[in-house]
């Protein structure tokens, strides 16, 4: 592997490279949403954050691939590790706040490699609130455009001198200029496999998402302390007996963070059922349930008529929305005749009201 190639080569130079990772590495690794940062994605960041600084000295390109990786030099490792350290610890804390806690939410690791690279660079300016605006920005373009899937470092090594110029007054950067949606792609959304599946998973415990039955917000204490997951929010029995395609009513449209114990009380029934069984058997009153439901980005009334078809195209709606405004990009297409087919209608305000 690199980092066995790394450690032999620092070894000629009596330096323990497995030693001083395996320290940092149980550091990170008390953080839940860097657990899955490994030995090669830390010696990629800090040969991204040197050769940067050598870019900067117009001492060549800047890059992370393998081969740059096999030639970064002691010194160089020794002057930018632990920068890279603490930037994957800023990293972490910008990923809390926009509501990604663990690795299973984490939608990429490989964005970490360019983010724990701008954000040692970057050093204290990072908590200032404009900067830390645009980081997320550009996180979630790199998200919702399904850009750090696959071969990563040529986007990583164009990313960091392009983020940095951006926060210091420069153009978008590429990510967030090549970051498209396509609205159909919610239908194909099923599992946690997909990044922008994830993705959309945080965007709605952003809002809110209090759960249905104790109308707290799925925040980061609950996330820890209960047994939260994605659900379905017309179940998948009701929507089996009433024969609607399973391309929707599996699909992330359908789909909503909620306890376990919750879930079992939704059961296999109609929304209008298990409605009616939250606010008669838990004492959840209808306004108070609407108003939880709502920060869902749920129609409480499609879920009352048990009107699927309506409610899908809604949440579809607002699911769009969610990624503007995390993105700042608009979606096209969301009047298309493709849309139309596949959703049953235009998933523009319009359209709805």
């Amino acid at each position: 592997s690199v980092f066995e190639l790394v450690t032999a080569t620092f070894a000629a130079e009596d330096y323990q490279l497995r030693e001083d990772w395996r320290r940092r590495e149980s550091c990170l690794h008390a953080d839940q949403v860097l657990c899955d940062v490994d030995a090669t994605n830390f010696l990629a960041a800090v040969t991204l954050l040197a050769s940067y600084k050598r870019n900067q000295r117009d001492e060549g390109a800047v890059s992370c691939k393998r081969r740059d990786v096999l030639k970064l030099s002691l010194d160089d490792y020794r002057a930018n590790a632990d920068a890279i350290e603490k930037g994957l610890r800023q990293a972490a804390k910008l990923l809390a706040s926009e509501r990604v806690y663990d690795t299973r939410a984490l939608p990429y690791t490989t964005q970490l490699v360019p983010l724990a690279a701008i954000c040692a660079w970057l050093g204290a300016r990072f908590d200032e609130e404009p900067i830390r605006r645009k980081l997320a920005r550009w996180y979630w373009c790199g998200v919702f455009g399904e850009l750090y899937g696959g071969a990563s470092e040529s986007r990583m090594s164009y990313d960091l001198p392009q983020v940095v110029a951006w926060v210091d007054g420069g153009a978008e950067p590429r990510t967030v200029r090549d970051s498209t949606f396509a609205p159909t792609r919610l239908l194909t959304l099923r599992t946690r496999l997909s990044a922008a599946y994830k993705g959309l998973a945080a965007l709605l415990i952003q809002v809110g998402c209090p759960d249905f039955l104790s109308g707290d917000s799925i925040d980061l204490n609950l996330y820890f302390d209960e047994a939260v997951d994605i659900h379905h929010i017309f179940p998948r029995a009701w929507c089996e007996r009433q024969q609607l395609a399973a391309s929707k009513w599996n699909c992330v449209v359908n789909k909503a963070p909620l306890t376990s114990r919750t879930n079992r009380i939704l059961s296999g029934d109609a929304p209008s059922l298990y409605l009616s069984r939250l606010e008669r058997t838990h004492q959840v009153t209808e306004a108070r349930l609407d108003e939880l439901l709502s920060n869902h980005c749920i129609d409480p009334a499609c879920l009352r008529a048990d009107d699927f078809d309506g409610f899908f195209i809604d949440r579809a709606r607002r699911l769009l929305d969610l990624i503007e405004r995390a993105t700042g990009r608009p979606v096209a297409g969301r009047d298309s005749e493709e849309v139309s087919r596949e959703f049953g209608g235009k998933l523009i305000v319009e359209e709805i009201l």
